[in-house]
């Protein structure tokens, strides 16, 4: 190997480096805590949280799992925190919601689970339209964008479409028989442009 041999490769190293440190910078910024000055309507959903419908003749009431329909199809709805304050004030926090036999679902998504209630991103992960639709026949949800098709049995694995990945989940524990946020979203949430 020659002394410029040498130089480069150093100088590679130095180039990765920075870019490296970038996207580690980027850590901490979505996977922080509240802060005192976060508009708490903004923020993810937190621990603790409930879940309300968006919309129908239950909207605003925090949901329970005799609420949902056994299989579908899923719910539009919020996080809500224990003191009252919808988190409304991101579209990131649209949640689908949906209700299924526990023996339907796959190991992964009934661990994430609370008595058969699951909880995803309402938005897409192709170009950020809303998940707002169901398909009766294959029992999934889907994008009335551009047709992606999760399922919802299994962490809301893309089955169809142009979407690159799954919806993140939101892991959910009973709490006085009610659905509430275990931890926060798994993943980055919104489509390939967030």
């Amino acid at each position: 190997m020659t002394e410029r041999d040498g130089m480069e490769r150093e100088g590679a190293c130095w180039g990765r480096r920075p870019v490296i440190g970038a996207g580690l910078a980027l850590v901490p910024w979505l996977v922080r805590p509240a802060r005192a000055d976060d508009d708490p309507s903004e923020l993810h959903p937190q621990p603790g949280d409930r879940l309300v419908f968006l919309t129908g003749p239950n909207k605003g009431h925090v949901i329970k799992p005799d609420d949902l329909p056994l299989g579908g199809p899923q719910v539009q709805a919020y996080p809500q925190s224990p003191d009252g304050v919808l988190r409304d004030g991101s579209r990131l926090n649209l949640l689908i919601v949906a209700r299924f036999d526990p023996a339907n679902l796959s190991p992964e998504t009934l661990a994430r689970a609370a008595g058969g209630v699951v909880a995803y991103s309402g938005v897409c992960t192709h170009q950020g339209c809303p998940v707002n639709a169901w398909s009766d026949e294959q029992k999934m949800m889907v994008c009335s964008c551009h047709g992606s098709t999760y399922d919802p049995r299994d962490g809301a694995k893309l089955v169809f479409g142009p979407a690159p990945r799954a919806l993140p989940h939101l892991p959910l524990k009973l709490v006085d028989g009610v659905p509430v946020v275990a931890t926060g979203f798994s993943e980055r949430l919104g489509g390939e442009s967030a």
